[in-house]
């Protein structure tokens, strides 16, 4: 009886948190929250969970600096990857590889909404409608 006195609690506590957000806000958690699933499932095996990559092999994702440099380009080598090249991130040179994935473009927006405000990034959420616009730059 406690405890379902406690989950009661707590569901409505997160409900009155959830009410007191902007709408802006609450689409920010819908994007950032989806963006983290998509992360563990997808990206995860490479970056790490920290956002650190691999070596030399994979470059890290904590680098505010980079992903603020290339925010337009970033839709890109998510839908498209990287083909055999070399990226420099904080000095230091990546060589490889990244495949292409088949994520449709809120897909795209929500994984890089959890990327750039993860790991030490804070960058505001990235919209579906701005990934639509990028992906139309692709090289």
């Amino acid at each position: 009886m406690k405890l379902r006195v406690i989950g009661a609690v707590a569901i409505l506590l997160s409900v009155i948190i959830a009410s007191c957000q902007s709408e802006e806000q609450q689409e920010f958690q819908r994007y950032y929250n989806g963006g983290k699933i998509i992360y563990e499932q997808r990206c995860q095996n490479c970056h790490s969970a920290k956002g650190e990559g691999l070596s030399n092999l994979i470059p890290p994702l904590t680098d505010a600096t980079y992903l603020k440099t290339n925010k337009a380009a970033l839709a890109c080598l998510v839908k498209y990857g990287i083909k055999e090249t070399i990226i420099t991130i904080n000095g230091k040179s990546y060589e490889g590889a990244m495949p292409a994935t088949d994520l449709a473009p809120v897909d795209i927006a929500k994984v890089l909404t959890y990327v750039t405000n993860s790991f030490g990034n804070k960058m505001g959420i990235v919209t579906s409608e701005q990934i639509d616009k990028d992906l139309l730059k692709c090289k």
